[in-house]
């Protein structure tokens, strides 16, 4: 089961964001190699492959989720490159992230914007 599970996960990663795993795995082989493949296995394998949301929405759910913690800067970065992966715009991204301002404050919601500014920057600047 669990091989299953790692393997949809990494399939569904390939389309969201495989850069971010990647680096997500490199950064935990030294010290936590399991927490890598847990990642892959619920959120990716398990969750985000339900047949109920499409990736889309998952993606902008997440975001505003992550960005109403207001303590996970660089896993939102990471799910704005998905949502833009899989086809959410820019204006999309800022309007869920404005739209957090309403339930988590101005700070979580300004956070979120100067994340999403950095991830259009570094996007832009690789063309």
């Amino acid at each position: 089961m669990s091989e299953e599970r790692y393997k949809k996960g990494m399939e569904m990663l390939k389309i969201m964001n495989p850069k971010s795993y990647k680096q997500l795995a490199d950064n935990l082989e030294d010290i936590a190699p399991d927490m890598a493949r847990f990642v892959a296995e619920f959120p990716y394998g398990d969750i985000y492959t339900r047949p109920a949301l499409d990736l889309k929405t998952r993606e902008l759910v997440t975001v505003a989720a992550i960005t109403t913690l207001g303590t996970a800067p660089l896993q939102l970065k990471s799910h704005i490159k998905g949502a833009l992966n899989v086809g959410c715009t820019r204006e999309e991204i800022i309007e869920v992230l404005m739209q957090m301002a309403v339930y988590a404050g101005f700070p979580a919601a300004l956070n979120g914007i100067y994340v999403a500014k950095e991830v259009f920057e570094e996007l832009d600047n690789e063309k």
